[in-house]
């Protein structure tokens, strides 16, 4: 937070209800920039030894006037704040487990009851905002986000070509090599896939990933051509769709059809994958799926392999991205307390670093079950443990009955002894004498 705000110096008082200055303005920011600062949104601290609860969002609303200075000017500090810790959290062990990074983007709906700027209509019928975001969905990460209109179109390709580029400045230095548009394919040091709906199969995303070296994996719509396609296939020709485990996917079938449909208009390269299964009760079905009873779904990617099943199941796991979404909302982007857009876009980047805040501290620090547990099972087993503060000797003594506190102790042990090289140096050894 000191590269956001610009601090030099933050200094905390437990005797003055948790209030922090400034140091580098001279101005104290209160309970406000404090739970801000290190909560982030709607999160739960101590005080005084007491339990309370976070910040609400009338209190943001009154108070986002004063005290930190502007937000206007804070989002792009947030962003760079969090490229930075990204960086640091990767290397002390959160980073992902291959060479290949999975970017998802997916758009969300935030609704609103108040005559908020920017929010209007959606296509669910609803009042609100349409956020588009760009997520790892592997651990729960939110890389960038943009902040839109509720009637924002769900394919639009300007917006995805901003998305990917923040998305990318997010990484650490070792995962943009050879992703900048025009940089030579031998230079690549890391792979990295987007993968998307429908709504973002375009040709300038495409192109776009194409010019930067990096593989697509995109939905893409069921119309007249594929339907011709799928008609010609012979039975024989069907290949069974897996599971993550690797065992047959009852009722699940996969077929390529890069031959059959004109692809030219794509990047060369690009191949289209069709899956059918058989629906599950109460789904609806179109016209061409009732003719043989099996509901059809179809992607076009740019990679290469034989094995078209293994294809099919990576576009089929970015269903997770929900999850990130889910996670991401329970920790403040539910809600956007500000009437204004840009004092929003600049909440929208704290949830962002509340929820990576979190998944990192998982990562590193838990395991089991807590390791991919929601921010609300974290908050109900690990934040609300009751605790006394002894503000003489600097000490946190948890309560000693609670069912979690041996795992939160082990948590935060693990997370001190990752970041110990990351953090502490070796002394020098002193100068001989003269």
């Amino acid at each position: 937070m000191q590269t956001v705000c610009g601090w030099s110096k933050i200094e905390y008082s437990t005797r003055r209800s948790g209030r922090v200055r400034c140091c580098g303005s001279g101005r104290r920011c209160g309970p406000f920039g404090a739970k801000v600062a290190c909560e982030a949104c709607r999160g739960f601290g101590f005080r005084r030894g007491v339990r309370h609860r976070g910040v609400t969002s009338p209190v943001v609303r009154r108070r986002a006037g004063r005290g930190c200075g502007s937000w206007s000017s804070s989002s792009s500090g947030i962003a760079a704040a969090r490229a930075a810790a990204r960086a640091q959290a990767w290397a002390a062990g959160a980073g992902p487990s291959s060479d290949t990074l999975i970017v998802d983007v997916d758009s969300t709906i935030i609704r609103t009851k108040a005559d908020k700027q920017d929010a209007v209509p959606t296509y669910k019928r609803t009042f609100g905002h349409h956020p588009l975001l760009a997520m790892r969905a592997e651990t729960d990460e939110v890389l960038a986000g943009i902040l839109r209109p509720g009637n924002a179109g769900a394919n639009c390709a300007a917006d995805h070509i901003v998305l990917l580029a923040d998305a990318l400045a997010q990484l650490p230095p070792v995962w943009q090599t050879g992703h900048h548009v025009g940089d030579d394919q031998s230079i690549v040091e890391r792979r990295i896939l987007v993968r998307s709906d429908s709504a973002g199969a375009s040709h300038w995303l495409a192109e776009e990933c194409v010019e930067r070296n990096i593989e697509f994996s995109l939905g893409y719509q069921i119309d007249g051509r594929v339907r011709d396609g799928v008609a010609c296939v012979q039975t024989g020709c069907w290949h069974p769709a897996v599971e993550t485990d690797g065992s047959r996917r009852d009722g699940a079938e996969v077929v390529e059809l890069t031959g059959l449909v004109n692809l030219d208009i794509w990047p060369a390269g690009t191949r289209l994958i069709v899956r059918r299964e058989r629906p599950h009760p109460g789904a609806q079905l179109s016209l061409f799926d009732t003719i043989e009873g099996m509901r059809h779904t179809a992607f076009i990617t740019n990679r290469t392999g034989a094995d078209v099943a293994a294809l099919e199941l990576q576009q089929r796991q970015r269903a997770r991205a929900e999850n990130v979404i889910r996670d991401a909302k329970a920790t403040g982007l539910s809600n956007l307390p500000f009437d204004d857009i840009v004092n929003n876009d600049v909440w929208m980047q704290l949830c962002f670093a509340a929820n990576d805040l979190l998944g990192w501290a998982q990562r590193i620090g838990c395991t089991g079950q807590l390791r991919r547990a929601t921010p609300k099972t974290i908050r109900h087993r690990l934040l609300h443990i009751a605790a006394r503060i002894t503000p003489t000797g600097q000490r946190l003594h948890l309560d000693r009955h609670w069912p979690w506190t041996d795992v939160l102790l082990d948590a935060i042990h693990r997370v001190r002894t990752a970041f110990t090289s990351l953090t502490v140096t070796t002394p020098q050894a002193a100068q001989a004498a003269l």
